[in-house]
């Protein structure tokens, strides 16, 4: 080993040279319907992508009421998420400051709830895939190629997800 190589090996040991971090991160934002807990638009963004900003194309067009968690806020305001109404969740921070001895609060928290248990149908898809097809990371470099992946796996848990209701139907003798 030369002495530059030994210098530069070294300085790498110290910290002193800055190797490059390169981070691939992306978020899949999908709109699911609320009866049926079917997706129906899937989008897959860079991870620093707000989700607010995606809210307006994750409508169809025929919704009268939009879910949200905190990270919607605002989203009332935006010109292409016009259209339904949108209840979106109350900011952590303050939910946990509710004073739960006052009715007011009690109430608040109720709300919260509920748009919590409406909310929930969006996770179900994230569960399937995660958990059942173990898709827990990008596979990857680009958003094209892992948002193709994205749209074929969102495909299957719907189809995991209706399996239950059209066995029943089948089971019925519904043809």
């Amino acid at each position: 080993m030369t002495r530059e190589c030994h210098v530069r090996f070294c300085e790498r040991l110290r910290g002193k040279v800055l190797r490059p971090t390169h981070h691939f991160g992306m978020k899949a934002h999908i709109g699911v319907d609320a009866e049926s807990g079917l997706v129906h638009t899937v989008i897959g963004t860079a991870a620093n992508v707000n989700d607010v900003t995606q809210a307006g194309a994750l409508l169809h067009g025929h919704e009268t009421v939009g879910f949200g968690d905190a990270g919607y806020r605002g989203v009332e305001k935006r010109e292409e998420a016009q259209g339904p109404t949108w209840h979106v969740a109350m900011q952590p921070g303050k939910r946990r400051r509710l004073d739960l001895t006052r009715p007011w609060a009690r109430l608040l928290e109720q709300a919260e709830q509920l748009k919590a248990s409406v909310r929930a149908k969006v996770e179900h898809p994230f569960h399937v895939i995660k958990n059942l097809f173990k898709h827990k990371k990008v596979r990857y470099k680009g958003l094209a190629k892992n948002e193709a992946q994205l749209f074929s796996l969102f495909g299957l848990a719907n189809l995991v997800i209706a399996k239950r209701p059209l066995l029943a139907l089948h089971a019925r003798g519904a043809s």
